[in-house]
């Protein structure tokens, strides 16, 4: 490589590392700020360091959003807790079963021991 593309390299990365990052909070909030009509979409930005292109972006997503959800198109996503709640209580259902299954086995060889038939259990 030369030098000179190691050094755009160089500040690509930087700038890249730099980027501010919005979550969607912050991205709701400007949206609405904007949406208010208080102050003009330009000196939103400008205050907030952001492109007018993706404020409009973000502003087109937002909208897009709510009118499916308000048209029942979109299933609401589980949050993260919700996520490890199901994640704790699978767990535990499948302890209980490998329980029952033990349990199950050992009586089927209980009983074959005694001469029953298990094939209809």
């Amino acid at each position: 490589m030369s030098p000179k593309s190691n050094v755009e390299k160089r500040v690509k990365d930087i700038k890249r590392n730099t980027r501010k990052k919005y979550s969607a909070e912050e991205k709701i909030r400007i949206v609405l700020e904007g949406l208010r009509g208080e102050e003009t979409i330009a000196s939103i930005c400008r205050k907030e360091g952001i492109a007018q292109n993706l404020y409009y972006k973000w502003s087109k997503d937002f909208l897009e959003a709510g009118k499916k959800r308000l048209a029942g198109d979109i299933v609401r996503e589980a949050n993260s807790t919700e996520v490890d709640d199901l994640r704790k209580e699978n767990n535990h259902l499948k302890q209980l079963y490998a329980g029952i299954a033990m349990k199950n086995d050992v009586l089927k060889k209980s009983c074959i021991g005694q001469g029953i038939d298990v094939s209809d259990i």
